[in-house]
Protein backbone atom coordinates (compact mmCIF):
# COMPACT_ATOMS: atom_id res chain seq x y z
CA UNK A 1 0.00 0.00 0.00
CA UNK A 2 1.52 3.61 -0.72
CA UNK A 3 1.36 6.11 1.46
CA UNK A 4 0.39 9.50 0.35
CA UNK A 5 3.31 12.27 0.74
CA UNK A 6 2.53 14.54 3.38
CA UNK A 7 1.39 18.04 2.74
CA UNK A 8 3.23 21.38 3.79
CA UNK A 9 1.45 22.12 7.17
CA UNK A 10 -0.06 24.70 6.18
CA UNK A 11 -1.74 22.74 3.69
CA UNK A 12 -2.24 19.62 6.45
CA UNK A 13 -5.71 21.11 7.77
CA UNK A 14 -7.38 23.16 5.86
CA UNK A 15 -9.17 23.17 2.88
CA UNK A 16 -6.56 25.59 0.21
CA UNK A 17 -6.95 25.67 -3.37
CA UNK A 18 -5.20 24.05 -6.42
CA UNK A 19 -3.18 27.35 -6.75
CA UNK A 20 -2.04 27.18 -3.00
CA UNK A 21 -0.49 23.64 -3.73
CA UNK A 22 1.16 24.35 -6.77
CA UNK A 23 3.09 27.65 -5.09
CA UNK A 24 4.60 25.06 -2.20
CA UNK A 25 5.62 22.96 -4.69
CA UNK A 26 2.70 20.19 -4.48
CA UNK A 27 2.48 18.04 -7.69
CA UNK A 28 -0.47 17.42 -9.63
CA UNK A 29 -0.87 14.06 -8.77
CA UNK A 30 -0.90 14.12 -4.95
CA UNK A 31 -3.67 16.59 -5.24
CA UNK A 32 -5.79 13.95 -6.79
CA UNK A 33 -4.84 11.44 -3.51
CA UNK A 34 -7.64 9.50 -1.54
CA UNK A 35 -7.48 11.49 1.05
CA UNK A 36 -8.28 14.41 -0.72
CA UNK A 37 -11.58 15.56 -1.79
CA UNK A 38 -12.62 18.36 -4.42
CA UNK A 39 -14.69 20.83 -2.51
CA UNK A 40 -15.25 23.58 -5.49
CA UNK A 41 -13.69 24.27 -8.63
CA UNK A 42 -9.86 24.62 -7.97
CA UNK A 43 -10.50 23.74 -4.09
CA UNK A 44 -9.28 20.65 -2.63
CA UNK A 45 -10.32 19.43 1.60
CA UNK A 46 -9.36 16.80 3.60
CA UNK A 47 -11.52 13.48 3.05
CA UNK A 48 -13.95 12.97 5.53
CA UNK A 49 -13.78 16.04 7.39
CA UNK A 50 -16.65 18.65 7.68
CA UNK A 51 -15.80 22.22 7.22
CA UNK A 52 -16.32 25.16 9.92
CA UNK A 53 -18.13 28.14 8.23
CA UNK A 54 -14.60 30.38 8.52
CA UNK A 55 -12.87 27.61 6.55
CA UNK A 56 -15.03 27.27 3.71
CA UNK A 57 -15.50 31.34 3.43
CA UNK A 58 -11.85 31.59 3.67
CA UNK A 59 -10.92 28.86 0.83
CA UNK A 60 -13.82 30.36 -1.13
CA UNK A 61 -12.85 33.87 -1.01
CA UNK A 62 -9.39 32.73 -2.04
CA UNK A 63 -10.38 30.46 -5.29
CA UNK A 64 -12.36 33.68 -6.24
CA UNK A 65 -10.30 36.55 -7.47
CA UNK A 66 -11.49 40.35 -6.08
CA UNK A 67 -14.18 38.81 -4.19
CA UNK A 68 -14.64 39.31 -0.77
CA UNK A 69 -17.39 37.94 2.14
CA UNK A 70 -20.54 39.67 2.74
CA UNK A 71 -23.62 39.76 3.94
CA UNK A 72 -25.18 37.30 6.63
CA UNK A 73 -21.70 35.54 6.48
CA UNK A 74 -19.78 38.60 7.49
CA UNK A 75 -22.23 39.56 10.42
CA UNK A 76 -21.39 35.77 11.72
CA UNK A 77 -17.40 36.22 11.40
CA UNK A 78 -16.95 39.92 12.54
CA UNK A 79 -19.15 38.94 15.42
CA UNK A 80 -22.17 40.69 15.01
CA UNK A 81 -25.74 38.67 16.27
CA UNK A 82 -28.34 37.70 13.79
CA UNK A 83 -32.16 37.57 13.92
CA UNK A 84 -33.07 33.59 14.87
CA UNK A 85 -33.95 33.15 11.25
CA UNK A 86 -31.13 33.98 10.17
CA UNK A 87 -27.17 32.47 10.66
CA UNK A 88 -28.04 28.76 9.27
CA UNK A 89 -27.68 29.48 5.49
CA UNK A 90 -25.27 26.83 4.32
CA UNK A 91 -24.10 28.74 1.48
CA UNK A 92 -21.13 31.42 1.68
CA UNK A 93 -22.33 35.24 1.05
CA UNK A 94 -19.30 36.62 -1.66
CA UNK A 95 -19.06 40.10 -3.19
CA UNK A 96 -17.44 41.43 -6.17
CA UNK A 97 -17.21 45.06 -7.17
CA UNK A 98 -20.09 46.18 -9.32
CA UNK A 99 -18.16 46.66 -12.22
CA UNK A 100 -16.84 42.85 -12.20
CA UNK A 101 -18.95 39.65 -13.32
CA UNK A 102 -20.81 38.10 -10.40
CA UNK A 103 -19.30 35.18 -9.04
CA UNK A 104 -20.81 31.71 -10.54
CA UNK A 105 -19.67 29.31 -7.84
CA UNK A 106 -21.35 26.23 -6.09
CA UNK A 107 -21.88 26.82 -2.29
CA UNK A 108 -21.98 30.30 -2.38
CA UNK A 109 -24.78 33.43 -2.83
CA UNK A 110 -23.42 36.28 -5.22
CA UNK A 111 -24.02 39.98 -4.72
CA UNK A 112 -22.42 42.89 -7.35
CA UNK A 113 -21.84 46.15 -4.97
CA UNK A 114 -20.58 49.69 -5.04
CA UNK A 115 -17.49 49.47 -2.25
CA UNK A 116 -15.08 52.27 -0.94
CA UNK A 117 -11.84 51.65 0.24
CA UNK A 118 -11.46 50.57 3.56
CA UNK A 119 -14.99 49.18 4.14
CA UNK A 120 -13.69 45.72 3.43
CA UNK A 121 -11.01 44.39 5.98
CA UNK A 122 -9.46 41.18 6.80
CA UNK A 123 -9.83 38.87 9.68
CA UNK A 124 -7.88 35.60 10.18
CA UNK A 125 -6.31 35.82 6.97
CA UNK A 126 -10.12 36.17 5.33
CA UNK A 127 -11.33 39.32 3.40
CA UNK A 128 -14.66 40.52 4.47
CA UNK A 129 -16.58 43.43 5.43
CA UNK A 130 -15.93 45.66 8.17
CA UNK A 131 -18.54 45.38 10.63
CA UNK A 132 -20.28 49.03 9.54
CA UNK A 133 -20.65 47.95 6.31
CA UNK A 134 -22.12 44.50 7.06
CA UNK A 135 -24.41 46.78 8.85
CA UNK A 136 -25.58 48.62 5.75
CA UNK A 137 -25.77 45.44 3.37
CA UNK A 138 -27.92 44.05 5.55
CA UNK A 139 -30.24 46.67 6.04
CA UNK A 140 -32.61 45.94 3.45
CA UNK A 141 -33.59 42.44 4.17
CA UNK A 142 -34.03 43.02 8.11
CA UNK A 143 -37.12 44.59 9.61
CA UNK A 144 -36.21 48.08 11.58
CA UNK A 145 -36.18 47.27 15.06
CA UNK A 146 -33.32 44.40 14.32
CA UNK A 147 -31.50 46.98 12.28
CA UNK A 148 -31.85 49.20 15.69
CA UNK A 149 -30.77 46.25 17.57
CA UNK A 150 -27.37 45.07 15.39
CA UNK A 151 -26.73 48.85 15.15
CA UNK A 152 -26.55 49.06 19.08
CA UNK A 153 -24.08 46.52 18.87
CA UNK A 154 -21.90 48.22 16.35
CA UNK A 155 -21.76 51.29 18.72
CA UNK A 156 -21.91 49.46 22.15
CA UNK A 157 -19.18 50.43 24.43
CA UNK A 158 -17.33 46.58 24.33
CA UNK A 159 -15.92 45.30 27.89
CA UNK A 160 -11.93 44.73 27.02
CA UNK A 161 -11.52 42.06 30.26
CA UNK A 162 -14.66 39.78 28.21
CA UNK A 163 -14.22 41.05 23.90
CA UNK A 164 -10.44 41.82 23.44
CA UNK A 165 -11.11 45.19 22.07
CA UNK A 166 -11.69 48.74 24.26
CA UNK A 167 -13.10 50.40 20.71
CA UNK A 168 -17.15 50.26 19.54
CA UNK A 169 -17.48 48.78 16.23
CA UNK A 170 -18.25 52.26 15.28
CA UNK A 171 -19.43 55.50 16.22
CA UNK A 172 -22.88 57.08 14.77
CA UNK A 173 -21.35 60.02 12.92
CA UNK A 174 -19.16 57.22 10.97
CA UNK A 175 -22.64 55.52 10.29
CA UNK A 176 -23.94 58.44 9.24
CA UNK A 177 -21.39 59.08 7.14
CA UNK A 178 -21.38 55.70 5.10
CA UNK A 179 -25.00 56.12 4.87
CA UNK A 180 -24.35 59.46 2.77
CA UNK A 181 -21.76 57.67 0.48
CA UNK A 182 -24.11 54.99 -0.51
CA UNK A 183 -27.35 57.13 -0.86
CA UNK A 184 -28.88 54.80 -3.78
CA UNK A 185 -27.95 51.65 -1.73
CA UNK A 186 -31.09 49.62 -1.15
CA UNK A 187 -32.06 49.57 2.14
CA UNK A 188 -30.20 53.10 2.89
CA UNK A 189 -33.30 54.83 4.28
CA UNK A 190 -34.21 52.55 6.65
CA UNK A 191 -30.53 51.92 7.92
CA UNK A 192 -30.96 56.19 8.01
CA UNK A 193 -34.36 55.71 10.04
CA UNK A 194 -32.53 52.70 12.42
CA UNK A 195 -29.02 55.05 12.75
CA UNK A 196 -31.97 57.80 14.39
CA UNK A 197 -33.01 54.91 17.45
CA UNK A 198 -29.92 53.22 17.72
CA UNK A 199 -28.38 54.59 21.54
CA UNK A 200 -24.97 53.33 23.22
CA UNK A 201 -25.66 50.98 25.98
CA UNK A 202 -28.13 48.28 24.52
CA UNK A 203 -25.64 45.63 24.93
CA UNK A 204 -27.77 43.10 23.45
CA UNK A 205 -30.53 42.55 21.12
CA UNK A 206 -33.42 42.11 23.78
CA UNK A 207 -32.27 44.94 25.45
CA UNK A 208 -32.47 47.32 22.38
CA UNK A 209 -35.98 45.35 22.00
CA UNK A 210 -37.03 46.57 25.69
CA UNK A 211 -36.21 50.04 24.97
CA UNK A 212 -38.17 49.96 21.83
CA UNK A 213 -40.87 48.88 23.20
CA UNK A 214 -41.04 50.87 26.23
CA UNK A 215 -40.82 54.27 23.56
CA UNK A 216 -43.59 52.77 21.36
CA UNK A 217 -45.34 52.86 25.02
CA UNK A 218 -45.26 56.56 24.97
CA UNK A 219 -43.28 56.22 28.32
CA UNK A 220 -39.64 58.61 28.73
CA UNK A 221 -36.59 57.93 26.84
CA UNK A 222 -35.09 55.23 29.67
CA UNK A 223 -31.39 56.27 30.85
CA UNK A 224 -29.59 52.87 29.58
CA UNK A 225 -26.67 51.43 32.09
CA UNK A 226 -28.43 54.01 34.90
CA UNK A 227 -25.90 53.45 37.89
CA UNK A 228 -27.33 53.70 41.85
CA UNK A 229 -25.10 56.07 42.49
CA UNK A 230 -23.98 57.98 39.26
CA UNK A 231 -20.73 59.47 40.83
CA UNK A 232 -19.39 55.92 41.29
CA UNK A 233 -18.21 54.10 38.55
CA UNK A 234 -17.92 51.05 40.96
CA UNK A 235 -21.68 51.41 41.82
CA UNK A 236 -23.93 48.76 40.96
CA UNK A 237 -25.87 49.58 37.76
CA UNK A 238 -29.11 48.04 35.50
CA UNK A 239 -29.69 47.85 32.04
CA UNK A 240 -31.68 50.88 32.05
CA UNK A 241 -34.51 52.88 33.81
CA UNK A 242 -35.43 56.17 35.62
CA UNK A 243 -33.45 57.95 38.06
CA UNK A 244 -36.12 60.19 38.59
CA UNK A 245 -38.71 57.87 39.13
CA UNK A 246 -36.78 55.23 40.76
CA UNK A 247 -37.38 52.93 38.54
CA UNK A 248 -34.68 49.83 37.35
CA UNK A 249 -34.55 47.60 34.52
CA UNK A 250 -32.58 44.68 34.42
CA UNK A 251 -33.25 42.18 31.50
CA UNK A 252 -32.75 38.44 32.77
CA UNK A 253 -30.71 36.68 29.57
CA UNK A 254 -29.59 33.51 28.92
CA UNK A 255 -25.64 34.70 30.24
CA UNK A 256 -26.97 35.30 33.72
CA UNK A 257 -27.51 31.25 34.13
CA UNK A 258 -23.97 31.20 35.69
CA UNK A 259 -23.63 30.99 39.50
CA UNK A 260 -20.92 33.47 39.65
CA UNK A 261 -23.39 35.58 37.72
CA UNK A 262 -26.27 35.44 39.14
CA UNK A 263 -24.48 35.93 42.93
CA UNK A 264 -23.47 39.23 41.21
CA UNK A 265 -26.71 40.03 39.75
CA UNK A 266 -28.16 39.24 43.38
CA UNK A 267 -25.80 41.41 45.09
CA UNK A 268 -27.20 44.38 42.57
CA UNK A 269 -30.78 43.67 42.61
CA UNK A 270 -30.69 43.77 46.73
CA UNK A 271 -28.45 47.45 46.38
CA UNK A 272 -31.75 49.22 44.20
CA UNK A 273 -34.07 47.38 46.16
CA UNK A 274 -32.78 48.37 49.67
CA UNK A 275 -32.78 51.91 47.95
CA UNK A 276 -36.30 52.05 48.06
CA UNK A 277 -35.80 51.59 44.19
CA UNK A 278 -38.99 49.54 41.77
CA UNK A 279 -37.37 46.85 40.71
CA UNK A 280 -37.78 44.85 37.12
CA UNK A 281 -36.49 41.67 35.79
CA UNK A 282 -37.96 40.66 32.63
CA UNK A 283 -36.87 37.48 30.95
CA UNK A 284 -37.59 35.73 28.18
CA UNK A 285 -41.25 35.14 28.61
CA UNK A 286 -41.40 39.15 28.82
CA UNK A 287 -39.79 39.39 25.33
CA UNK A 288 -42.38 37.02 23.83
CA UNK A 289 -45.02 38.92 25.29
CA UNK A 290 -43.63 42.04 23.83
CA UNK A 291 -42.61 43.20 27.42
CA UNK A 292 -46.70 44.80 27.54
CA UNK A 293 -47.08 43.21 30.82
CA UNK A 294 -43.55 44.71 32.07
CA UNK A 295 -44.62 48.04 31.16
CA UNK A 296 -47.76 48.11 32.33
CA UNK A 297 -46.30 47.43 36.20
CA UNK A 298 -43.60 50.03 35.26
CA UNK A 299 -46.16 52.87 34.35
CA UNK A 300 -48.21 51.77 37.85
CA UNK A 301 -44.48 52.53 39.76
CA UNK A 302 -44.09 55.62 37.49
CA UNK A 303 -47.28 56.44 39.17
CA UNK A 304 -46.77 55.90 42.38
CA UNK A 305 -43.73 57.57 42.40
CA UNK A 306 -45.97 61.19 41.31
CA UNK A 307 -47.85 60.52 43.93
CA UNK A 308 -46.57 59.41 47.33
CA UNK A 309 -49.87 59.35 49.28
CA UNK A 310 -50.85 56.37 46.99
CA UNK A 311 -47.60 54.61 46.99
CA UNK A 312 -47.30 50.65 47.68
CA UNK A 313 -44.15 49.29 49.99
CA UNK A 314 -41.36 49.47 47.41
CA UNK A 315 -39.13 46.44 46.33
CA UNK A 316 -38.45 43.56 43.02
CA UNK A 317 -41.97 43.45 41.12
Amino acid sequence: MVTAKPLPETLAKLPFTIYEARDLGVAPKRLRAKDLVGAGRLIRAHAGRELELAERARVLCTATTDAWVSHETAAILCGLGLPPWLGNEPRIHLSKPHSLPRVRRAGIIAHRVRMIPGEVVEIDGIRVTGPARTWLDLAHELPLPYLVALGDQLIRIPRPELEFRSAPFAYKEGLRLLIRQHPNMKGVEKARLALDEMRVGSDSFPETFLRLAILDAHLPEPELQLRLDPDDPRSPATDLGYRKYRIAVQYDGEHHRSREQQSRDNRRDEFFINAGWSYFKPNADDLADGFLDLITRMKQARRSSQNPSSQTTRGQV
